[in-house]
């Protein structure tokens, strides 16, 4: 694995990992009872985005570490999603 696909897998990773976190434990303005003009009942009560992205940072890392390792291993390659078979036969050449 490449220094950029490494990247790209962890920024992957990490927007998964923060669109699951981001919605746990919404207090929202209607649910406090407490709407500010100009906003939507469901907009929320207080800005945790920084520590929700600390949080997503963290296990972020640890999907990244299981999903790399797959990876690297060669535990699943990309002939393993060929169901059509339409990739060329391995050669037993170097």
């Amino acid at each position: 694995m490449t220094i950029t696909a490494a990247a790209v897998l962890f920024a992957v990773t990490w927007f998964m990992v923060f669109f699951i976190v981001l919605p746990l434990r919404l207090t929202t303005q209607g649910d406090a009872g407490s709407v500010v003009p100009g906003t939507p009942a469901s907009a929320p009560r207080d800005e945790m985005v920084g520590r929700k992205a600390k949080i997503t940072t963290l296990f972020a890392i640890i999907v990244w570490g299981i999903l790399a390792t797959i990876i690297t291993s060669g535990v699943i390659t990309v002939r393993d999603f060929d169901w059509m078979g339409r990739m060329p036969p391995v050669s037993s050449v170097p």
